[in-house]
This record gives structure tokens, C-alpha cells and sequence, in this order.
């Protein structure tokens, strides 16, 4: 293709990268990451979760990964704050009984003191002084975190100026956090691993997706970058960046 082709074609791309949920189904043969995390979120959370257990899912997104559990919709509640996913939970949870609550601020938490025995959150927001005060004693949480090194050297691809983050989002800061609200940690552990696209227009969907990494990004603005891209793909069959993922486990003790 010549350039003016890849450009309409990467167009087209931006032009539909819309999601539900949490759906990455339209680049999923174009694309691959999180196969090399040497955790099981999954299979953590169903090690700890028992039938009798009060659960929340905190931003739940579209309520997929809370629904596979199978945990019993009376024992189970979620909250999701962004608008499209919001209305995608009410029409799917709130039928199943599972008590579903619009936040989008975790360190106000529409649920009274002691309510969850576990709570579990992948990849969204948290503030540890809040989930101890909803967590009953003994109670755990459970959360995997994409870190604030995650795709940094994608994004530099096509913004080289982007600066070091800043955010202390990676696991030593967000551990002492916990323990000085007063948790145990039971697991910490954190993860640099791989994500490669193999098309450019897959690398395009995924940066208008992820916009909060990609401030900024666009086909017309990036072009340039965008074709630099297209070279190394073509030259070395696919375009490597590097994730960044940390897992915390955290109990708020007995007293």
C-alpha cells in the first residue's frame, strides 16, 4: 500500500474504535499481551472466593470477568462509574439481582462499614483507607494494576517526548500504601512483560481506545510515526512494547 492507503486505512480504524465493556475482540488476532503475567487473576480470586462470601467488584466495567465467577447474585454487588459501562451493567446485572451502584470515586464508597468479606478490582481505581473501612475484619482484596510504566515505550513511539511517569503507580508505592492503612499483605508481586501488534491499524484502535495513555493521539497528528511504525513492522514482522503489571493481595486484620 502507498502512504495515502495506510492513512485511510488507519482512518478507519480511529474512526470505530468504540467499546463496551472491556472488549478488545476486534484486534484480538492483530494483537497479544498478558500472556506472559506469571499470576492467574482468575484463578486467584476463585482460590480465596466461597459461596457464603460477600463480594464487590469495584469498576467492573462491563461485569464479564464478575458474571464468569458464578458467585451468587444475592452474595454479590459491583460499581462501575463510566457512563457507557454504567448503563451496560444496569441492563445486565441489576436483572440478576446483584446490587449494582453508579461511583466513580473510590474514596467514597456507597456501602456501609464491614459490608464485604472480599472485594476485588482488576485494573481500576482503589483508595486502601476506603477498602478497609468496607472490608469486614478479615476480609481481603484482591487487585491486579496496570502500572505507570505500562506501554510507556509504545506511546513514546508516537509521542517521543513523553516525560517519566510520576504517579507512583508501581508495587513498592502502593504497598507501604496499604500497610499504612493498616492491611497485611498476603502477595505482592510485579511484572514487566510484553505486548506486540501486528498491524498498524490494530496499534491505531488500541491507542484511540486507550486515550488516557495516548492523550493527544490521532492518525493526522502521528502520521509520520506512524509510518516509522509501518517500516518496523515490515521489517521485523511486528511492532514490541513492554507492559507493566502489579499484583497486590491485602487483609485487613482481626482486632
Amino acid at each position: 500500500m502507498n502512504h495515502q492507503e495506510l492513512k485511510e486505512l488507519w482512518k478507519q480504524e480511529e474512526a470505530i474504535a468504540h467499546i463496551h465493556g472491556w472488549d478488545f475482540s476486534h484486534i484480538a488476532d492483530k494483537y497479544e499481551e498478558e500472556h506472559d503475567i506469571p499470576w492467574d487473576y482468575d484463578s486467584l480470586v476463585r482460590q480465596y472466593l466461597k459461596k457464603d462470601m460477600k463480594l464487590l467488584d469495584y469498576d467492573t466495567g462491563g461485569g464479564e470477568f464478575l458474571l464468569s465467577l458464578g458467585h451468587p447474585y444475592e452474595n454479590t454487588a459491583a460499581t462501575e462509574g463510566f457512563p457507557p459501562n454504567v448503563k451496560l451493567c444496569q441492563e445486565k446485572l441489576i436483572p440478576l439481582g446483584i446490587d449494582l451502584k453508579e461511583c466513580s470515586d473510590p474514596a467514597h464508597l456507597p456501602y456501609n462499614d464491614s459490608s464485604f468479606d472480599l472485594v476485588i478490582n482488576r485494573h481500576g481505581d482503589f483508595c486502601p483507607d476506603e477498602l478497609y473501612r468496607v472490608l469486614k475484619p478479615c476480609g481481603l482484596f484482591i487487585t491486579q494494576q496496570v502500572g505507570d510504566r505500562n506501554d510507556l515505550d509504545l506511546v513514546r513511539m508516537v509521542f517521543p517526548d513523553t516525560a517519566d511517569p510520576t504517579s507512583g503507580l508501581h508495587l513498592s508505592v502502593q504497598q507501604r500504601a496499604f500497610e499504612q492503612a493498616g492491611f497485611e499483605i498476603v502477595r505482592a508481586e510485579e511484572h514487566f512483560g510484553q505486548i506486540r501488534f501486528y498491524d498498524v491499524g490494530a496499534f491505531v484502535w488500541f491507542a484511540r481506545i486507550i486515550e488516557w495513555e495516548f492523550p493527544g493521539f490521532s492518525v493526522d497528528s502521528c502520521f509520520d510515526r506512524l509510518l516509522q511504525m509501518q517500516a518496523q513492522l515490515e521489517e521485523k514482522g511486528s511492532i514490541d512494547g513492554t507492559t507493566h503489571r502489579y499484583l497486590i493481595i491485602a487483609r485487613k486484620p482481626l482486632k
